[in-house]
C-alpha cells in the first residue's frame, strides 16, 4: 500500500518518514546548520528521501522563518545581452549557487521605469541582498530603494559614495598595457582612447592615466600628437589610426583603449600595406572574446576580470560588507597574442 503524501506535493514530514529519521533531523541535514553532527549515512538517507519523493524546500516558509529568502537579486542595464560582460553573471550566480543561494538576474535595457518595478519586486521576496551592475565601468546613480537591503554596485561606482563598489582597476590596465610596449622597445607609443578626459568616464580617464604613468616611468613624456579620443567605435580605430600612421614621425605600436578600437585600427593598416606587428604593434582592452582572438594576427590585449568580480560582489554581500562608500578595484590581466613585436632598437 503507497504512502499517503500531501496533495500539494511532499512535506518535510514525508521525507522523514521516508528516511527513518526525526523531521528535525531533515531540518537540520537539508539547511546545512552549523554545529549539527550526523553520520554521512543519515545524511545520504536524508538525501535519497529527497530525491525519491521529489521534495522541495518552502522557499515562503523560510521567509517567514529567518527573514530574508535564499536569493540574490542581480539588476543590470544591459549586461545579460552583452557579448562579453555576461560573465558577470556567470560569477555571481556560480558564488551564490555555492552558499546555497539563487541568483534572480533582471536586465533591464536602461529602462528606468522597469529598473524600479523589478526591483520592488525583488525586495518584497526578501531577497538576501542585491547586485547593482552596469555593462560598461562608469559612475551611477544607484535608486535609494536600495538602502533597505545589503547591495553592492558592480561594474561601476556608487555617485553619491554610499553603497561599495566593484570595478576594473583601470590605471593600472592602462599602465600594464603600455609597459608591455614599451617592454618590447617601442618608445614612439601612440594611443586611441575610447572617450575624451572631459566626459570623467572612468575607463578613459583611467587607461589614459596609466599610459601617461607608464610613458614617465622610462623616463618619457607624454607627447600630444601621439592622443586621440575617440568613442570606443571602430570606426573611429580606423580613422585615428590612418593619421598617426600619416605624422611625419608615426608611432611604431598604438595602445587602443578597448578591442572595438583596435579592430578598426587593424583596418586602417590593411588599408595603408601595413603589417602588424612588423610595421606596427597593436595592443586592445577587453579581451572581447567574439573579437580579439579572431583579428589576424591575434590581438594582445587586457582581459576585464568579468568573472571574479561577479563573485566579489557576491562575496561581499555574504560577508555582510557595510555601506561606506568603498571601491574594490581588481587587476586586469594581460592576454598576450600576436599584435606586439620586439623590436632592437628604440625608435
Amino acid at each position: 500500500m503507497a504512502r499517503k503524501q500531501s496533495t500539494t506535493g511532499p512535506t518535510m514530514h514525508d521525507v522523514a518518514r521516508e528516511a527513518g529519521v526525526s523531521q528535525a533531523t531533515v531540518s537540520l541535514v537539508l539547511n546545512d546548520v552549523s554545529g549539527s553532527r550526523f553520520s554521512d549515512a543519515t545524511k545520504d538517507r536524508v538525501k535519497k528521501a529527497v530525491e525519491t519523493l521529489g521534495y522541495r524546500t518552502n522557499a515562503h516558509a523560510k521567509v517567514l522563518r529567518e527573514g530574508v529568502a535564499g536569493m540574490i537579486g542581480f539588476i543590470g542595464d544591459a549586461v545579460a545581452t552583452s557579448p562579453f560582460a555576461g560573465k558577470i553573471i556567470e560569477g555571481a550566480q556560480e558564488r551564490a549557487w555555492e552558499s546555497g543561494l539563487l541568483l534572480i538576474t533582471i536586465n533591464t535595457g536602461g529602462d528606468k521605469e522597469l529598473e524600479r518595478a523589478s526591483l520592488e519586486t525583488m525586495l518584497s521576496y526578501k531577497v538576501a541582498g542585491v547586485v547593482y551592475a552596469s555593462m560598461y565601468h562608469q559612475r551611477v546613480d544607484v535608486p535609494a530603494v536600495l538602502r533597505e537591503v545589503p547591495t553592492v554596485v558592480l561594474n561601476s561606482e556608487d555617485k553619491a559614495g554610499y553603497f561599495p563598489s566593484v570595478a576594473p582597476d583601470e590605471v593600472a590596465g592602462g599602465f600594464e598595457a603600455t609597459a608591455h610596449l614599451l617592454d618590447a622597445g617601442h618608445r614612439r607609443v601612440a594611443m586611441i582612447n575610447i572617450e575624451t578626459l572631459e566626459s570623467q568616464l572612468p575607463g578613459a580617464v583611467g587607461r589614459f592615466d596609466g599610459y601617461k604613468r607608464a610613458l614617465e616611468s622610462v623616463g618619457l613624456t607624454l607627447d600630444p600628437s601621439l592622443v586621440r579620443f575617440g568613442t570606443g567605435g571602430e570606426s573611429d580605430g580606423f580613422k585615428y589610426a590612418l593619421e598617426l600612421m600619416q605624422l611625419p614621425k608615426p608611432p611604431t605600436a598604438i595602445f587602443c583603449a578597448n578591442d572595438r578600437t583596435a579592430w578598426g585600427a587593424y583596418q586602417a593598416m590593411a588599408e595603408i600595406g601595413k603589417r602588424i606587428p612588423q610595421d606596427v604593434s597593436i595592443i586592445g582592452f577587453d579581451n572581447q572574446e567574439t573579437l580579439a582572438p579572431h583579428l589576424r594576427p591575434g590581438l594582445t590585449t587586457l582581459d576585464l576580470p568579468f568573472e571574479q568580480m561577479g563573485r566579489r560582489a557576491v562575496d561581499l554581500i555574504l560577508d555582510g560588507i557595510k555601506p561606506q562608500g568603498q571601491l574594490e578595484l581588481m587587476t586586469c590581466s594581460l592576454i598576450e597574442r600576436n599584435s606586439v613585436e620586439i623590436i632592437k632598437e628604440s625608435q
